[in-house]
């Protein structure tokens, strides 16, 4: 008897430390409350939503983090110019107490700061650098597309650029998505629309 109970209480606490988080991405959780207050943050507060939309900002946040994984496995965290950047942002918050960002608001703040430095680094070099400085893989793409453009390069070349580092980042997502195994828990989700 005494072990089953041990066993129902280890069962019952690993689905409560589950239900917790949104979704891992090899192994490492996204929780509900860094996702929740991610959310809110750039929904105006506003948490009233449905599961849709849910599943949607999360498919977007998971590919943040994913380009976030490849800049720190490319040690773009270790770069002492990003981590006195970062140190100056904390300073910053620090002082400004009376925002009212102290506890998990203050760590989230700088998380964010963090991982948005991290994303726009490596996007600048895997995406938007390739896409305007790479004159040959530029005229290359719009040849093998050309068929949904109606004029030549020289005239559109700002909407072939565009387009051009649209898909770099899906080649470079699907390549993530493929190094790294990503787990949404949709339960937690639901529960999350149904609030």
């Amino acid at each position: 008897m005494r072990k089953a109970s041990v066993l129902f209480i280890f069962g019952f606490i690993s689905s409560v430390s589950v239900a917790q988080n949104v979704a891992s991405i090899s192994g490492k959780s996204i929780s509900t409350k860094e996702f929740m207050w991610t959310y809110k943050k750039s929904h105006n507060g506003n948490a009233n939503v449905d599961y849709n939309s849910l599943q949607a900002y999360l498919n977007l946040y998971i590919n943040f983090k994913l380009k976030v994984l490849d800049a720190r496995e490319m040690d773009f965290d270790k770069n002492p110019i990003f981590q006195e950047e970062v140190k100056t942002y904390e300073n910053a918050l620090t002082a400004h107490k009376k925002a009212g960002n102290t506890g998990k608001d203050h760590d989230y703040l700088v998380n964010e700061y963090r991982e948005g430095v991290l994303m726009f680094n490596v996007s600048e070099l895997k995406i938007w650098n390739k896409a305007q400085d790479d004159e040959k893989a530029l005229s290359n793409f719009y040849l093998k597309n050309q068929q949904h453009y109606e004029k030549s390069l020289d005239e559109i070349k700002g909407q072939v650029i565009a387009d051009y580092q649209q898909s770099l980042e899906e080649n470079w997502l699907n390549s993530l998505k493929q190094k790294y195994q990503v787990k949404i828990n949709d339960n937690e989700l639901k529960k999350l629309a149904k609030q």
